[in-house]
């Protein structure tokens, strides 16, 4: 039997492991930062499997980092696990699946790794819908030393790993005066008033900026009761560009929009960020086409992969910043479902679904196997990277 291959076949001998893992955490649903028991049993497979684990990183109490090395030296391979659920729809992103797949596609790699040489790590990253941790582990250096990371999320078709919007969530509140909006509304100084001066003025805004540009946002406090001048009021903002140089710009001309109601009206403003701010995904070419030749290789046609596009924004591309990385999107179900859906979450966790999901890991594990076993690629890996991020920097 060829390493390879027994790469593929551990997987797939334990696949009701990973299958049960992935029931369990799909009808268990945990929001970001609360995962603990995807977390717990996620760790406790790792620790099964033969890994160290690390819980709680950077005092992330649901974040994790498990971690084999074999005696010969070798390249290292990062496979990143998301569990979090969304508020009130559950896994309709099919975190349930991605979490699974990494683990197992790194139990499948181990299999081979004492003879190719090299580490695997699988990070637990919690609250990628929100305050995504890979973030604030990609900040703290815990990826400086990888020489490759890898997830792949489900959809409805195969796609390769394309690009990602940088983003900020920005929050804007006005402080204000109370006054009887009927009997003496001129002693007031009103803060939604400021809030609708803001969306005007970003409404205004849009026909200068990007193609590529998203600026979105809700009133997530409007005022008390009617009759009340409000004296706070706040909103919420995504602002969104292909890079985080633009989305900084972007992000400096709304604070501007804001800076200008709050002159209009007289109210104070506050500005501050309420999630963590995410980069754009830079994919790496060279991991990607490998991916997509297991894929072929393991039997989807080629007329069934599509070019890679945008889905919004990842905390991946943080990750993507610091080492080679690739988001690539795997085929679970049949119907055109949207993600966050509940038709999406109801379809991810059928047979279909998690069967699909043993597939893409062994994909994942193929992919890192190449890489592991064939320097040459690994080279070509290192040397797109480090052409990309100084581009970017440039």
């Amino acid at each position: 039997m060829s390493l390879k291959r027994l790469v593929s076949d551990t997987i797939e001998k334990q696949a009701e492991t990973f299958k049960a893992i992935s029931r369990s955490i799909g009808r268990n649903p945990e929001l970001g930062h609360r995962e603990y028991e995807a977390a717990r049993l996620l760790t406790a497979e790792l620790e099964k499997q033969g890994f160290s684990v690390e819980r709680g990183t950077l005092g992330l109490e649901t974040a994790f980092i498990g971690s084999y090395s074999a005696v010969k030296p070798g390249p290292t391979a990062a496979f990143l696990c998301e569990y979090d659920a969304l508020p009130e729809l559950g896994h309709a992103c099919g975190h349930h699946l991605i979490c699974s797949m990494s683990l197992a596609a790194a139990v499948g790699l181990k299999a081979a790794v004492d003879e190719l040489g090299g580490t695997i790590r699988v990070y637990g990253t919690p609250a990628e819908e929100t305050a995504g941790a890979k973030v604030t582990m990609a900040a703290a250096g815990l990826f400086d030393d990888c020489d490759f990371a890898l997830m792949a999320h489900p959809y409805y078709s195969f796609e390769k790993s394309g690009e990602s919007l940088a983003m900020d969530a920005v929050r804007y509140e006005f402080a204000g005066k109370a006054a009887h909006a009927a009997a003496s509304p001129h002693e007031g100084v009103n803060a939604l008033d400021a809030v609708i001066q803001l969306f005007n003025a970003v409404n205004a805004l849009r026909q200068q900026v990007r193609s590529d540009a998203r600026i979105h946002g809700i009133i997530d406090n409007g005022g008390k009761a009617p009759n009340i001048i409000p004296d706070y009021a706040s909103a919420k903002f995504y602002i969104r560009s292909a890079s985080r140089s633009y989305t900084n710009e972007l992000a400096a001309k709304v604070r501007r929009c804001a800076e200008g109601a709050a002159l209009q009206t007289g109210a104070a403003l506050t500005v501050t960020n309420y999630e963590l701010s995410y980069d754009e995904l830079l994919t790496n070419e060279t991991l990607s086409e490998r991916f997509t030749a297991n894929l072929l290789e393991g039997g989807v046609r080629p007329e069934e992969i599509e070019t890679g596009k945008d889905h919004g924004s990842l905390d991946l591309g943080n990750v993507s910043l610091r080492c080679p990385a690739i988001h690539p999107y795997v085929k679970i179900v049949e119907q055109r479902y949207s993600l966050h859906t509940p038709e999406f979450r109801d379809a991810a966790m059928t047979e279909q679904a998690l069967d699909r999901m043993i597939f893409a890991a062994r994909m994942l594990a193929a992919t890192a196997y190449d890489v592991f076993a064939d320097p040459k690629l690994l080279a070509a890996i290192r040397a797109e990277f480090e052409a990309s991020v100084r581009r970017r920097l440039s």
